[in-house]
């Protein structure tokens, strides 16, 4: 008999509902909540009601293009944590209602592991990862060097102090009139530039650890002193300060990915979050020789329920099922 899995994801701005069948998706909706770019950021209330307003039609949607009745769900994992606390018990709440209405199990799950184990869609890779490996988390929220020895066995070997590499990219870009999310803009416009144009101070942080906050700052701090012998720096450098800056954010995640694995001596990294999509992250870490790289499909690297799905499925296997009490998280640690 197939396993059919209802994955909700709630975590942020985007509401997402998929259905996996054996670990094969069979549909992964995500409705974006366009209406946080004129703040130039998340606001955590409006993302809530937003959830509120799209969750039935998405749940909806995913069930109908899974081509199945909701009868035949064999269980629901939802995000549990980490995430916007708002956003995350709209989610948790309807997971918990439907799970009740149909007499099935409800699945807790981690965000972040998550991404990691997005790798093990059906359709996400021709080759999927060997334990150990390190697994890598870079978002807009996150930033974490983590030791993979089995499905549920992680532990965090090195994390941002301060702010995570999609939140930088962000801030910087916002500091040279780039609208939200600057990210991929950064990217775009990092490829018309010379990426060592400009040089920012990269953090000093000890073992596998990040701090980016000094880099903002930094950079802050260099655009305002040229803009005032140059009224059109900005504009007529665009693409070098992109260029410069990313190139600057890779290097440092260069070094600590390095570092990470010379320490632990595992040679497979597995690359998880929104930020897995930029491009010269990916170019520069498949030069890499000293070990294999993993970056999933575009479509798993944002926040998406189909990831939330395949978490689900490897604990329901496992006849790992959560209980209603179990209330959302914030923060929740791997």
């Amino acid at each position: 008999m197939p396993t059919y899995i209802l994955g909700i994801e709630s975590s942020c701005d985007d509401t997402s509902a998929s259905v996996l069948c054996d670990g094969k998706v069979l549909s992964n909706l995500v409705a974006n909540q366009e209406i946080h770019k004129s703040y130039g950021g998340v606001v955590p209330e409006l993302a809530s009601r937003a959830h509120q307003q799209n969750i039935i039609p998405v749940v909806n949607q995913a069930i109908s293009l899974a081509n199945i009745d909701k009868n035949q769900l064999n269980a629901i994992a939802y995000t549990r944590g980490p995430g916007l606390l708002g956003s995350l018990l709209v989610g948790s709440s309807f997971s918990k209602s439907l799970s009740l209405g149909l007499g099935i199990p409800i699945i807790e799950v981690n965000h972040m592991q998550a991404h990691l184990l997005a790798h093990f869609i059906e359709d996400c890779g021709k080759e999927k990862p060997k334990f150990p490996f390190i697994g890598v988390t870079i978002s807009g929220g996150h930033t974490q060097i983590v030791l993979v020895k089995d499905y549920f066995d992680m532990k965090i070997i090195g994390e941002t102090l301060d702010d995570a590499i999609g939140e930088t990219f962000d801030k910087c870009g916002k500091m040279i009139g780039l609208p939200y999310p600057a990210g991929p803009i950064i990217d775009k416009n990092s490829k018309l530039g010379d990426p060592n144009k400009f040089t920012f101070t990269k953090p000093k942080v000890a073992d596998l650890n990040f701090s980016f906050s000094g880099l903002k700052t930094g950079f802050l701090r260099f655009v305002e002193k040229e803009t005032k012998s140059k009224n059109d720096f900005i504009k007529s450098e665009l693409n070098n300060l992109c260029a410069s800056l990313q190139n600057t954010i890779v290097e440092i995640l260069i070094e600590k990915v390095n570092l990470a694995v010379d320490k632990t001596g595992v040679n497979s990294v597995v690359f998880g979050g929104g930020v897995s999509c930029n491009s010269a992250i990916i170019r520069k870490f498949k030069d890499q020789k000293n070990y294999k790289t993993f970056f999933p499909k575009f479509e798993y690297t944002t926040d998406n329920a189909a990831m939330i799905a395949m978490v689900g499925y490897l604990k329901y296997l496992n006849k790992d099922f959560s209980n209603l009490k179990e209330g959302a998280k914030a923060r929740y640690k791997i």
